[in-house]
């Protein structure tokens, strides 16, 4: 009997040596491992889908109050007002940074602030207020300056216990070249500098800090005796010694730390 022919050989080979496409699908179907795989997807995509749906399509989280914490000076309902909070909006799109920004922007008091999404319906801004060190007075006013430098807020009333800075250069050449070299901002941060070092005795004393140039900052005490201070530089050592002036020298109306290590004390 005669074999196959070479068309029908090459037919057999051509043939697929697996089960057919959809009985090997069914196959797959009945592995258990796989059935766990396309569950697990399906819930995924439905959580998925149903999280996206609560955090930005549902009313149930969305900002409805705007708390704040940390305010000394201003109001909690003038920083409410100047964050603009998006009161309604999906709490999750809130841009917390921009916040941030028209709340430095609008109210230059604030030195810091926090702010933080408290789910499911609120917002906390946790504010830190600058602290003024020193006062410069201007129409009647008063400009308050932080231990920055910073000139932050105008108000009407001098805050108690904060000394008034005093900026008037000297007509003197090396006055004036103090000035075009520093700025007023500078020498405004060097009687910053010179009042953070103060010894706190001497500091509640202090009722003006006068700076007429770079090396030229002096004091005046509220019971009229004055220190010539100098720079602000190596004011930890200005302050050690100052004390120790007073307290060898309690008549003196004068005293002189500007070269701490060869002090100088007068009048009584």
């Amino acid at each position: 009997m005669a074999g196959p022919t070479t068309a029908e050989r090459g037919a057999r080979r051509q043939e697929p040596s697996g089960p057919p496409p959809v009985r090997r699908l069914r196959l797959l179907l009945r592995s258990p491992r796989l059935r766990t795989i396309i569950i697990l997807a399906v819930a995924l995509t439905l959580l998925g889908a149903g999280g996206g749906w609560l955090l930005y399509g549902s009313q149930l989280l969305r900002l409805e109050r705007v708390s704040v914490s940390g305010t000394r000076v201003l109001t909690p309902e003038q920083v409410r007002e100047a964050a603009d909070a998006p009161v309604g909006e999906p709490l999750i799109s809130v841009d917390t940074e921009a916040m941030e920004s028209r709340l430095r922007q609008k109210l230059p008091r604030i030195d810091t602030v926090d702010v933080e999404r408290s789910w499911p319906h609120g917002m906390g801004l946790k504010v830190t207020e600058r602290t003024a060190v020193l006062l410069v007075e201007k129409g009647g006013k008063f400009v308050e300056v932080d231990d920055e430098g910073v000139r932050f807020a105008t108000v009407s009333d001098a805050p108690k216990g904060v000394p008034l800075l005093e900026l008037r250069v000297s007509r003197s050449s090396s006055a004036a070249a103090s000035l075009r070299r520093f700025g007023e901002a500078r020498l405004t941060r060097e009687a910053v500098r010179v009042a953070g070092a103060l010894p706190d005795r001497v500091a509640r004393l202090t009722r003006v800090v006068k700076v007429r140039s770079y090396d030229d900052v002096s004091l005046e005490l509220g019971d009229g005796r004055t220190v010539a201070w100098g720079s602000g530089e190596k004011g930890a050592l200005k302050a050690r010694t100052l004390n120790a002036l007073m307290k060898a020298a309690p008549e003196a109306r004068h005293f002189d730390v500007s070269v701490p290590t060869a002090p100088a004390s007068s009048g009584s």
